[in-house]
Formats: structure tokens, C-alpha cells, sequence
């Protein structure tokens, strides 16, 4: 029988010293595992989905929250703003495209996104089957949605009012018009995987047949008052915020029934420019704005935020500040896992300094039998190692259950999908370092085992 072999058999010897041992260490590297999976591919995730996207003009109020809510779809938006004024900012020299966002629905939770063709190429987002939505009430749907509505091309559904999921007794449908699936893109790990995209034409005509079946927008039920109290008054494209008076108002009194289809084959522009012509009052919930030179960055923030009733966010630098607070959580928390991983140290030096205390006869009968202080030395190293190999593969097994534990039920919260069997370089270095520590710990006991005393220990 060899050391190795002999080792394995001495750490089984003494089952509960070994088992919690174990878990300390497994605990530990868990736990550095999964924060460095977590934070590398979160800040990957959301690094790609800014890229092309340089500010956002939306509502006044925090700018993260609207960073959150019209780039990476995980939190209420900030309210809505005037068409009219946004495009104004568009024609900046230095703006070189305007992508607008009109929200106010969802369907089984996921979010039904009014917006333009250049919002789908600005991701870079691929069919899989279909095609890009072209008239009204037409959509074009994620992967994730396709797979978990069960939504198929040519099948139809009805949006609920709200971008919240809401219990079906509570939540309004709008049962008067219905979408019809064109086009399903393919999986690309982002968060379009969760939307539904249509036209902004469609969001608004929805709900202005809702404000007509409601008369004249003040007699409003509680109900329904209760909606947008729940949606934080930022739903469909028409803002609570800003005006008092009912949705009808807010169109200006205006002719709602869009003989316009023939707008939406003008340029996206052109369509907007010629629909604000028409109604001055028209109302989104964002804008996508892209630069031609750094030098708007620098000059268009500015002049929304002190000459407009919106507000400019700037994703890079929103996303920069969120991640430095992150970074203080998770460094304490791998904090805590070192120091868990230095308490499973002391516990595997512990186990093995006791064992050979309770071993010290029989390895004094080892060295009487023609084993040399280099083999004894060598047998309780490997007790530390092998501890520590098996720690470290459960480590790796637990954080990849918590990642896939935290893609499959926070991904209403987070519409992204996480990579359970990517291998994070930094864990090559943990690795070596659960086996150093294995070593560190079982050097003294593997040294005094070295040293042993046979005349001594046969005799007692």
C-alpha cells in the first residue's frame, strides 16, 4: 500500500474532523468562487449592453434608475417626457442618432418595448425565425419569452397594463387589440432576450383607446388608480408626473384614430418629426442617444439638464459609480471567505496534529517496519493535500449550484443568463492557494511525524 493510499485511509479514520475540515473549506472557496463569477460576468454583461449607447434623456429623478430601466431593463422608469422636446436635442451637430423607448405594458411579466429597426441593430440582434416587425400591433420577441410564454409566429396575445407581473385578477388586459408575433431573435445572453419590441405607434394607440373607454380620463376607479401607483406613474408613454389633467388632454385633444400608417414607412426620423406635427403633445418614456465626438458628451448633458424638463444620464459613468458600490459588498464578503478558509486551515492542522498524537505508536512501528522520516513525512502531507483538493472541488461544485440557483430565480429581477460552466482565471490561483494552505497546515504535524521517537514511543 502506498501513501496516497494510506493517507486517504487515515483521513476516513477519523470521519467528523475530516467532514469539518471540508466544509470549512469548501464554504470558502464557495464563496470566492461564485463572487468571482458573479461580479466578472455581471460587469460583462453590462459593459456589452452600453456599448453604442452614450446618454439616455428621460424624466427627471436618478439618473442610475434610468440607466437601469431604459438600457438594461431591470428597474421602473423615471416618468416621461416630451417627444417634441427630445427630438430637439437630436438635431444637436453633435448627435449622430436618437433611438426612442415607449413602455407601459407587459405579457406574463416581460416588458412589451416601443421602439424603431435601429434599436434591434444597435444590439445587434439576429432572427432566428420571422421577421423585424413592420405595422402596428406586430412584434418581435426574445428567446427567453418565445421559451417561457410558449409564443409561437402568427400567435397572438394581449398586453396587461403595467410593466409589473401582476395577479391576473388585478391586472388589466387590454382585450380591444391584439399584438401578432412576426419575428423570434435569436439567444444572446442580454437582456432583449426578455422583451417584446414593437412599434412606438402601437404603445401609443393602445392606450388611447384605453383613455376613450374610459370617457374622459377623470373617472378613473380605484383600480385603476391603483395601477399607476403601482407602476410609479410611468407607464405607456404618458406622464402622470407632469400633468394633472386626464390622457385625452395630454394628446391635445387630437383625433386618435392614426389614419398614419403610411408614417411608419417614412425614415424613423421623418416619422416622429411628421407625428409630432400632427400632435405636439406626444409623450415617450426614453431616448437612446449616440454621439459623433466625444465632444457631446460633454456639451448635450449640459444643455438637457439646465434647459429641458428631462435629464441626461451617461451610462458609462452611472454604471462606473454602481460597480464601485458593489465593490465594497463583495470585498467584504470575500473578506469573509478568506478568513473562512483560514479557520478551515487551522481545523485541517488541528484534525491532523490530534491524529497523530493517536497515531504516534503506529508510526513508530512504521519506522521499525523500514519506513524512512521522508516516507512518514510525505504520508501526512498528503492527508493535508487531499483535504484540501476535495475542498477546493466542492468549493467549485457549490458555486456553480449558487450561480445557476441565481439565474433560475432571480431572473425576473435580472433578465440575464448566466454562464454555470465558464472557468474564471483568478480560480486557477485559488486553486493553488486551497492546496498551499492544505500544505501549510499539515507542514508541523507531517514534520513532527518525521521526528518521531521510536525508542520512546515503543516503550510507552
Amino acid at each position: 500500500m502506498n501513501a496516497l493510499q494510506l493517507s486517504w485511509r487515515n483521513i476516513w479514520h477519523r470521519p467528523l474532523g475530516s467532514l469539518l475540515s471540508l466544509l470549512l473549506l469548501a464554504l470558502g472557496v464557495g464563496i470566492i468562487s461564485l463572487l468571482l463569477l458573479l461580479s466578472t460576468q455581471l460587469e460583462e454583461r453590462f459593459q456589452r449592453d452600453i456599448k453604442g449607447v452614450d446618454m439616455v434623456m428621460g424624466a427627471k429623478g436618478s439618473p442610475l434608475q434610468l440607466i437601469l430601466s431604459s438600457v438594461y431593463q431591470i428597474d421602473a422608469p423615471t416618468g416621461n417626457i416630451p417627444l417634441k422636446e427630445a427630438l430637439r436635442i437630436c438635431k444637436h451637430r453633435t448627435v449622430a442618432e436618437g433611438i426612442p423607448l415607449a413602455y407601459g405594458d407587459s405579457y406574463q411579466g416581460f416588458r412589451l418595448v416601443g421602439t424603431d429597426e435601429r434599436y434591434v441593430k444597435a444590439y445587434a440582434m439576429e432572427l432566428e425565425s420571422g421577421q423585424l416587425n413592420e405595422s402596428d400591433f406586430e412584434v418581435c420577441i426574445g428567446a427567453t419569452v418565445a421559451k417561457r410564454s410558449g409564443l409561437k409566429l402568427g400567435d397572438t396575445f394581449f398586453s396587461a397594463h403595467g410593466l409589473i407581473n401582476a395577479p391576473e385578477e388585478l391586472a388589466h388586459t387590454h382585450e380591444e387589440q391584439a399584438y401578432t408575433v412576426k419575428g423570434i431573435f435569436k439567444s444572446s445572453g442580454s437582456a432583449l432576450d426578455h422583451l417584446i419590441l414593437t412599434n412606438v405607434a402601437s404603445i401609443w394607440r393602445i392606450h388611447e383607446t384605453h383613455d376613450h373607454d374610459h370617457g374622459d380620463g377623470h373617472g378613473h376607479d380605484e383600480h385603476e388608480h391603483s395601477e399607476a401607483t403601482q407602476d410609479q406613474n410611468h407607464d405607456h408613454g404618458h406622464s402622470h408626473d407632469h400633468h394633472d389633467h386626464s390622457h385625452d388632454h395630454a394628446h391635445g385633444g387630437h383625433d386618435h384614430s392614426h389614419e398614419a400608417a403610411p408614417k411608419a414607412r417614412l425614415a424613423p426620423m421623418a416619422y416622429y418629426e411628421q407625428v409630432i406635427a400632427d400632435e405636439p403633445d406626444k409623450e415617450i418614456t426614453a431616448m437612446l442617444v449616440r454621439f459623433k465626438s466625444k465632444l457631446g458628451i460633454v456639451q448635450v448633458p449640459r444643455i438637457v439638464n439646465q434647459q429641458t424638463s428631462m435629464q441626461a444620464a451617461l451610462p458609462a459613468i452611472e454604471m462606473n459609480r454602481l460597480f464601485d458600490r458593489l465593490g465594497l459588498g463583495i470585498n467584504v464578503l470575500r473578506g469573509v471567505a478568506i478568513a473562512i478558509i483560514l479557520i478551515s486551515a487551522i481545523s485541517v492542522f488541528i484534525s491532523l496534529y490530534r491524529s497523530l498524537k493517536e497515531r504516534a505508536y503506529e508510526m513508530a512501528l512504521m519506522r521499525v517496519m523500514g519506513a524512512s522520516p521522508t516516507q512518514l513525512f510525505t504520508l501526512v502531507l498528503f492527508e493535508g493535500l487531499i483535504l484540501s483538493a476535495i475542498g477546493f472541488l466542492l468549493g467549485i461544485v457549490l458555486s456553480r449550484f449558487g450561480l445557476w440557483l441565481l439565474t433560475k430565480w432571480g431572473s425576473d429581477d435580472l433578465p440575464y443568463s448566466l454562464s454555470i460552466f465558464s472557468w474564471h482565471p483568478q480560480e486557477t490561483w485559488l486553486l493553488f492557494a486551497t492546496l498551499f494552505i492544505g500544505i501549510l497546515a499539515a507542514l508541523i504535524p507531517a514534520v513532527q511525524a518525521s521526528r518521531t521517537d521510536i525508542a520512546n514511543k515503543l516503550a510507552q
